[in-house]
This record gives structure tokens, sequence and C-alpha cells, in this order.
């Protein structure tokens, strides 16, 4: 009896991460409901685009200007003649396209400050924690179109970087807390007692232990990333006027007649926004809870 009971309560402490995630999901309809609309987003955005002949969709054509859906238009054109549907696509992957590079762009450079400040600590701590301070007391969509608006030769590379900078603290001051707390473990401690390369104990010792927090908070970051885009395009800061994404084609509801009388321009483009971000963040709600049972079973 004894050792039944041992060994349920051993299968019990061994669940593996993936199975604890799985159960998650599991519990939660929605997280189901997300993640199902996550694989038809990405479905809509890459099948489709193998069959849409990209220069065709951005040529100007004035003799089909503002039709509605249907007639050969599944969402019908807008003022320049250009397939909605087509754009809509296009946009779609462009804007995951620039949210993803900069969830990871700013992912890589917050885990790498954050894990070093939080292990060795001392003047590169207190120097690298001063310039955060500094970063988070800038509003990062002021300082985003700033910089966008003062720099010539805008492009997508440059809105990719210049958005990158501002965002970073963030992952950086969670990585960096829980590093500190990771360190004073007794694993941290054993490796640094048989002199373990620091940056073997770091990557290989550090970083496996924090992934799931990371995991969770990049996830939202990316949610976060695609709204950010969203806004700066309808406000004329974000991708070019002739680089279709899905805040270019938000920013058509400006025009107040293309608001009220060409709802099929931008309405299918502010859904998938809506509809995106919500997925994501329901995702990204599931794997907070999914880390904090991992957390509860050590």
């Amino acid at each position: 009896m004894a050792k039944n009971k041992k060994e349920k309560s051993g299968d019990h402490t061994n669940i593996s991460t993936f199975d604890i995630i799985k159960r998650e999901f599991l519990r939660d309809p929605g997280a189901i409901v997300a993640l199902s609309i996550i694989v038809i987003a990405v479905l809509f955005i890459t099948i489709p685009y193998f069959f849409i002949d990209s220069a065709d969709a951005l040529t100007v054509n004035l003799m089909r200007v503002n039709q509605a859906p249907g007639d050969g238009h599944l969402l019908g054109t807008e003022q320049n003649g250009r397939d909605v549907f087509a754009l809509l696509v296009v946009g779609a992957r462009n804007s995951l396209a620039i949210s993803v590079a900069v969830t990871l762009i700013t992912g890589f450079v917050g885990i790498v400050l954050g894990l070093f400040s939080g292990y060795f600590g001392g003047r590169f701590d207190n120097i690298l924690m001063r310039i955060v301070d500094f970063v988070t007391t800038l509003p990062p969509l002021i300082m985003i179109i700033a910089f966008l608006a003062i720099f010539p030769g805008f492009n997508v590379l440059r809105f990719t970087l210049v958005m990158s900078f501002f965002l970073w603290t963030g992952i950086t001051r969670l990585v960096r807390a829980r590093a500190i707390q990771e360190k004073e473990l007794e694993y941290i401690q054993a490796s640094k007692t048989l002199g373990t390369p620091h940056l073997k104990t770091i990557f290989a010792g550090l970083l496996p232990n924090i992934s799931s927090i990371i995991i969770v908070n990049m996830t939202l970051n990316t949610a976060a990333n695609v709204g950010l885009e969203t806004g700066l395009s309808f406000l004329g800061f974000g991708f070019p006027f002739d680089t279709p994404s899905l805040g270019t084609l938000v920013a058509s509801s400006s025009n107040s007649v293309v608001l009220q009388h060409r709802w099929w321009i931008w309405l299918p483009a502010a859904l998938f926004v809506v509809v995106l971000m919500l997925a994501i963040n329901t995702i990204g709600r599931t794997l907070h809870r999914a880390t904090d049972a991992r957390l509860r079973r050590g």
C-alpha cells in the first residue's frame, strides 16, 4: 500500500511541463478556440500567399476602384483599385512578420542582458538598471514616432529596429528578477563550486529553468506588438503606404466616406487584428497558468 502511494506520488511530481500545458488547455475551452484561431490565421497568411501575385496585388488599377465584394473580388477593391483580399493576406503576413521580428530582437537582447545582470550583479547591474530606468520613463509610442519622423530614409528595417530599441526593457527586468532568485538556489551554487564556466552555468543551467516565464512574456509581447504596429501605421508612422499591412488597411477608415460606405476596405483588417490579439493573449494567459502550476509543483 505504501509503495503504491509512493509510486503515485512520484508520478504526480514528475509530470512534464508539456503535460501541465496540455492539461491547462484542455481545462479552458477558450484556450482551445484561441489556439484554433492562431492556426487558422497562420494558414490564412501562408496558403493563399502562394497563389497571390504580390506585384499584381500592389498594382494600381483605376478601372476597378472601390468595387464592393463580389464581382471577381472576394472582399472588393479599395480606392486604388487593388484587391482587398490580396492586400489582407499580404498585409497580415507583413504585420505578423514585423511583430515576431520585434519580439525576437527584444527577447534576445532582454534575455541576455537580464541573465548577465541578475547573475553577475555589481557595477554592470547598476549601470544597466539605470539605463533601463531611463528608457522605461520614455513613452514608447511618442519616442518611436519622433525617431521615425527625425531620421530620413524610412523603411521596414528601420521601423523594426526603432520599435525594438524602445521595447526591450520589460523582458530585461523580468529575466533579471528571476535570475537573481535562481542564482541563490543550490544547483547554481553547486555549479559555481565545481568550477563550471559562468556562460555554461547561465545558458545551460539557469536559462532553462526560467524559460517558461520567458515564453509567456514573449507570447504576450507578440500580441502587443501587433497592436502597436497597427496603431503606428494608422497614424502614418508604421509601414510605408505602398507596403500592405493590417495597419495601413485600418488607416483607410480615417476617410469618412470609406468609414461609412466602404466597410469592406478596413473592417476585415480591423476584425483580424482584434481577434488575433485576443487569441494570442488568451494563449499567453493559459501558458501563464501552466507556468504557475509548474512552479507550485517545484
